[in-house]
């Protein structure tokens, strides 16, 4: 019998979320729209077995993650934001590092502050660059770190 998330503790949460069941967990967030079956879980995330899958589904259907529907499929019921889930955001059928809106952010203001500067033949401050290029730097290295941090 499968427990309600809200009654589960965000510490068991993530103890439980770990290794191939964060990997099939985060497969089943980028398929919110339809169900996937056994065998798709296994092929897409390379395992050598269903049975593997089938652990794994039935582990996040304990946690009340997933649901089983009538035909053996399962289906994501439930999306949690804990562990290394709660530094991502989903855009559409991707999740993306939260930084990755900071780093646009900061790199379009300097790109547009020495735009404006130079058509307006304005020499640039230099405090205003250096902090544009610092948190620019910043945002892109955190990005780029949660994105190698990702499940798979």
């Amino acid at each position: 019998m499968s427990r309600d998330t809200h009654e589960l503790d965000p510490a068991v949460l993530e103890s439980s979320l770990k290794g191939k069941t964060l990997i099939v967990y985060w497969y089943l967030l980028q398929q919110p729209s339809h169900t996937v079956g056994i065998r798709e879980v296994q092929r897409a995330l390379k395992f050598s077995s269903p049975s593997i899958a089938v652990h794994h589904l039935e582990k996040l259907q304990d946690l009340g993650l997933v649901q089983k529907k009538i035909t053996g499929e399962y289906t994501l019921e439930e999306e949690v934001k804990v562990g290394i889930l709660k530094f991502f955001t989903r855009m559409g059928s991707f999740l993306v590092p939260r930084y990755l809106f900071f780093s646009v952010l900061f790199t379009s203001m300097l790109a547009s502050y020495v735009f404006f500067c130079v058509a307006g033949q304005v020499i640039p401050n230099f405090y205003a660059l250096a902090f544009g290029v610092v948190a620019s730097v910043i945002f892109w290295v955190e990005t780029a770190r949660l994105w190698r941090a990702k499940p798979f």
